[in-house]
């Protein structure tokens, strides 16, 4: 099937129809594929009676690199140590900080209890 252009409100969404197989398997089209950057895993959302597939976007956690070196020189490690420690807790950043969105969207769903900079802080005089 060919590829159709649809509008919903002010935005024009790409179509396809896609068969599933009999092991509930579905193909992601190629254009859909390398336009979205997906590789070898995807995300699967259920949200609004509505089922999205969407790329995982890999961050490798370099965004805090600098810091997670810093912190193991002052620490004092070098060497293999340095490089075994540097990969440990370079690994655990996309678990905590998926944790924290995850937490973040439950407090925007009223699911969860929050807490303001007052309340930790107090307020300045």
């Amino acid at each position: 099937m060919s590829t159709s252009v649809i509008e919903r409100g002010n935005t024009k969404m790409n179509r396809k129809i896609l068969s599933i197989s009999s092991k509930r398997q579905v193909t992601i089209p190629q254009k859909f594929y390398q336009l979205l950057g997906f590789g070898d895993e995807a995300e699967c959302v259920m949200r609004d009676g509505e089922l999205i597939i969407r790329p995982i976007k890999v961050s490798s956690g370099g965004e805090f690199a600098e810091q997670i070196l810093a912190e193991l020189i002052r620490e004092g490690l070098s060497g293999e140590e340095l490089l075994t420690e540097f990969k440990k807790r370079q690994a655990q950043m996309r678990p905590a900080a998926e944790a924290m969105l995850t937490k973040a969207e439950e407090i925007a769903e009223g699911k969860a209890d929050y807490t303001t900079y007052e309340d930790i802080f107090g307020m300045e005089e």
